[in-house]
C-alpha cells in the first residue's frame, strides 16, 4: 500500500532516484571543492565572528563583494531543491520542508567546516555556514512550493480522470428483512 502524501507510480519513483543520484552527485562534487588542499603560502585565520568575513568582503567593493558572497550563496543551494526531491513527498507542511531542509543544510555545512580543519589550507569560517544555509532556504523558497503545487494540480486531474463514472441510479438497494432469533 502506498503511503499518503509521496508521489504515486513509477513517476514519482524516478523523481525520488532522480533526487538521491543528483543529491549524491552534488554532494560529491561539494566534497571534492572543499575538502581538497590548497597548496598557498600562508593561511588566514579561522573567523568564529558571525558577520565578520562579509563585512570584510563588502569593504571590498561591490563587484568582489558580489563575487564572494554569491559564492557562499550558491555552493550548497541545489540542496533546497534535491532534499525535498529525494525526499518524495508533495503533501507536506511547507514550515516543516522549510525547516527540515534549511536544518540539513547547516549539518551538513557545519560537518564540511569541521572537515576543513584537518585540510592542509582550510580554516573555519562560520560566515560560510551562515551563507550556505541562506543559500539553500532562498533555493527551497524559490522552487519547491511551486513545484509542489503544480504536482498536486497534476495528481488531482489524474485522479478525476481515472475514476470511472458510475451509471445513473436505478432505484432502491434491495434488502433483505432480518430474522429474528429462534426461541
Amino acid at each position: 500500500m502506498q503511503r499518503q502524501g509521496f508521489i504515486g507510480g513509477s513517476a514519482g519513483i524516478r523523481v525520488r532516484a532522480t533526487g538521491g543520484v543528483l543529491l549524491a552527485a552534488h554532494l560529491a562534487l561539494v566534497a571534492w571543492l572543499m575538502l581538497r588542499p590548497l597548496d598557498v603560502p600562508w593561511v588566514m585565520p579561522a573567523n568564529l565572528h558571525p558577520f565578520a568575513g562579509i563585512r570584510a568582503d563588502l569593504a571590498l567593493g561591490p563587484r568582489e563583494a558580489v563575487h564572494r558572497i554569491g559564492e557562499g550563496l550558491a555552493l550548497l543551494a541545489p540542496l533546497g531543491v534535491l532534499l525535498p526531491m529525494a525526499h518524495g513527498r508533495v503533501r507536506v507542511s511547507p514550515l516543516g520542508s522549510l525547516v527540515g531542509t534549511a536544518t540539513t543544510a547547516a549539518l551538513l555545512s557545519l560537518g564540511i567546516a569541521l572537515l576543513q580543519t584537518g585540510v592542509p589550507g582550510r580554516v573555519v569560517d562560520v560566515d560560510s555556514i551562515l551563507l550556505n544555509t541562506v543559500g539553500v532556504v532562498v533555493a527551497h523558497l524559490a522552487v519547491v512550493p511551486a513545484a509542489r503545487a503544480r504536482l498536486r494540480r497534476r495528481d488531482r486531474r489524474e485522479r478525476s480522470a481515472a475514476v470511472p463514472q458510475e451509471d445513473p441510479a436505478q432505484g432502491r438497494t434491495p434488502t433483505i428483512p432480518r430474522v429474528g432469533i429462534a426461541p
